[in-house]
């Protein structure tokens, strides 16, 4: 285990916030390095020194948009090849290499390690300095809107017990305080319950005035990107920015239908004998399914819109309103997928055949809801990927040439 191995090996690794547990894997799946490093300066530099023996080497790192982020950011600036593994692979394969679902560190780092040996198509994550800016203030500005939520619903609890009947549910800073300024109480608590109220009053002025920073920096970071996605209606500053950040790179998803899916506006088929019919999806990207549900929102609000008038369509065909929304989100899933491959094309002044998965088949109908696609559109079935394309030692014999990195 301590000599050093001349092929390309994959670097398994089950990342926490402490402490993270490698298992280095050959294309032949035989195990020929295995640790649990600190996540301190220490730690991290010794496992980078155990890593070296394996020049050419992949991380396969579970969770790089979640707990395994902290780790991504110190590897990729040192030029280190990451690949990211969804947790719900790496217990499938968990499942399927030890028959039960127990988790212990060393079982899942060999499981992620099997995802990166076995699986093709896994997502490169690359070091882009702009996303992460807007990651960071995207987040922030999310933070901001949950401070403003959790003050205003106090508030409005506070205020019931104040004046009868309570305020009105869209209540600013102002209002608040010019329905505090006409309450004269006489009783401590009383007295008490208006100094509270008060202090939330300016709780909620300070909010606003981040908010609107946070909302003035965002816009205009956004706006550098030059996506057109701020011209879609209902997508505002940090809705764009969301989606930036949480997609990436649009072309990973080959068709309209793979990327509903992982939005989760896609319905699931749930179809048994001669009784076909599809359930609502519970998965996918919650954060960009928000998106998509505020889009939705925000034109159903006005009557003169291509959504609304596709919502009335739908309803007016029988279905429910329920139903008649899940069809408009995964309309407009449709609209940002194709916009954001038009800002590829437009950016770097090619057709669609020069970009995978930018084809004409796989792109929106078009970029209004009233355009003509299928309203259940679903990924076809699964096809089978060859693994991870590493030279085993046996082919690198004889050959002058450096194997391939996995990808």
């Amino acid at each position: 285990m301590g000599e050093q191995e001349p092929g390309p090996v994959v670097i398994g690794m089950d990342p926490h916030k402490r402490t993270v547990t490698i298992e280095v894997m050959t294309p032949t799946e035989q195990v020929v390095g295995h640790g649990r490093f600190t996540t301190d300066e220490a730690g991290f530099i010794a496992m980078l020194e155990y890593a070296r023996r394996w020049p050419q080497r992949t991380w396969a790192i579970e969770g790089c948009e979640g707990i395994g982020r902290h780790v991504v950011a110190r590897l990729l600036p040192l030029a280190e090849q990451v690949v990211d593994v969804p947790a719900k692979l790496s217990a499938r394969m968990r499942i399927f290499a030890t028959g039960q679902g127990r988790k212990t560190d060393d079982t899942d780092a060999h499981s992620i390690a099997l995802v990166g040996v076995r699986m093709a198509g896994l997502r490169s994550v690359v070091h882009d300095e702009q996303l992460e800016v807007l990651r960071l203030l995207v987040d922030r500005r999310r933070r901001i809107g949950e401070d403003h939520t959790r003050v205003v619903c106090q508030l409005h609890a506070l205020l019931l017990e104040i004046v009868p009947g309570g305020a009105k549910k869209n209540l600013s800073a102002a209002q608040a305080r010019k329905i505090l300024t006409g309450v004269r109480p006489r009783d401590v608590v009383g007295k008490t319950r208006k100094r509270v109220a008060l202090e939330m009053v300016a709780d909620l002025e300070k909010t606003y005035r981040r908010k609107k920073e946070a909302n003035k920096e965002l816009s205009e970071l956004v706006a550098a990107t030059g996506t057109s996605l701020l011209g879609l209606h209902g997508i505002g500053p940090s809705g764009a920015a969301r989606l930036l950040v949480e997609i990436g790179d649009i072309t990973r998803f080959p068709t309209k239908a793979h990327f509903a899916s992982w939005t989760g506006t896609a319905p699931v088929d749930a179809s048994s004998g001669d009784n076909v019919r599809q359930r609502l999806s519970r998965g996918g990207n919650r954060h960009i399914n928000q998106v998509l549900h505020i889009m939705a929102t925000v034109q159903l609000r006005t009557r003169t819109t291509q959504g609304r008038a596709y919502y009335d369509r739908k309803v007016n065909a029988g279905k429910t309103p329920n139903a008649a929304m899940r069809c408009l989100k995964r309309r407009l899933s449709d609209i940002v997928y194709r916009t954001m491959l038009n800002d590829i094309i437009t950016a770097s002044g090619t057709g669609p055949g020069g970009h995978r998965g930018a084809s004409l088949s796989s792109s929106a109908a078009g970029s209004q809801p009233h355009t003509d696609t299928s309203d259940q559109s679903l990924p076809g079935p699964a096809t089978a990927k060859d693994r991870t394309p590493l030279k085993t030692p046996l082919d690198t014999e004889g050959s002058h040439e450096s194997a391939p990195r996995p990808v």
